[in-house]
């Protein structure tokens, strides 16, 4: 039976984002603060997924010995590391967090049967790595507030009742709306970078951020006129948002995943949302 087994690691690491054939001007344009000597560091997550079959003692791997492997090969020689000068790879690419996943990838597949490789700058940004080439997935984590009711205009105040229980009260509630963004693209071979960050971020804040954040989704944003704004069509609606500004970006929309409460999320994969019919409102039933 094939399985999925994840390891956990983590290392902590400085690293400067700084090409030497720029100019420091260029290298801030480009970089922003990450660009100024000395650098900066974090206290970097690795996930490692591995494949295979379990065998007749109920394991894929001796999980004992991928821990050995993965501190020989990866945590030891990158803990309290300057990045730019652990490994030759980093003299020729910027340790960007998905180059290091990708790094760390050809690190560990020729021992270890390897799924993914994830990693955690901090818990708002991470990359995900699968053997793909130069392609690479980043993901960019962010909050907003907003209230909102659901409920349909067809359906009697029982109905909706019944369908969304207290979410149907008239005057709305609200939420602290945590929101995961994952593009995909491929590295550049110099920059280490799949997208410009500051520019993605900038992207998120400006079309979706800005614009939502402590709204009553109902009332003040059109869409949701037109549309019951759960999270999967909150969702939809941000995936519809982000498709073209990522691309301009030089990179593929990917995922987005909206967490509701504790409780409640879901993601909307950017390539499906063509096959996804929004549920109308009230306000387009009546007037129908």
């Amino acid at each position: 039976m094939r399985c999925i087994i994840n390891r956990r690691a983590q290392f902590s690491a400085s690293h400067c984002y700084s090409i030497p054939q720029w100019s420091e001007a260029e290298n801030f344009r480009c970089f922003g603060k990450g660009s100024q000597f000395p650098g900066h560091g974090h206290n970097y997550i690795l996930y490692v997924a591995m494949v295979g079959e379990i065998d007749e003692c109920g394991m894929v791997l001796n999980l004992s010995e991928v821990k050995h492997v993965i501190r020989r090969e990866v945590t030891e020689p990158l803990d309290n590391s300057f990045l730019n000068r652990a490994w030759p790879e980093f003299s020729q690419t910027l340790p960007t967090t998905e180059f290091i996943a990708y790094a760390i990838w050809h690190r560990l597949v020729p021992h270890l049967p390897l799924a993914q490789i994830q990693l955690y700058e901090h818990p708002q940004l991470w990359a995900e790595y699968q053997g793909d080439a130069m392609n690479a997935y980043l993901t960019v984590g962010t909050h907003f507030s907003a209230a909102h009711r659901l409920a349909r205009v067809d359906f009697s105040e029982t109905e909706n009742y019944t369908t969304y229980g207290k979410c149907a009260r008239p005057h709305g509630h609200g939420h602290n709306y945590h929101l995961e963004v994952t593009v995909r693209g491929k590295i550049d071979p110099v920059t280490g970078m799949l997208v410009d960050l500051v520019a993605l971020q900038g992207v998120i804040d400006r079309e979706v951020v800005e614009p939502l954040d402590h709204t009553f989704l109902n009332k003040d944003i059109p869409y949701f006129g037109d549309v019951v704004p759960t999270a999967e069509h909150i969702a939809l609606y941000i995936v519809q948002l982000l498709q073209e500004p990522v691309r301009r970006l030089g990179a593929a929309l990917h995922k987005v995943k909206l967490v509701e409460s504790p409780n409640n999320s879901c993601e909307i994969y950017a390539d499906d949302v063509r096959t996804v019919t929004p549920v109308p409102s009230l306000a387009v039933a009546a007037s129908r």
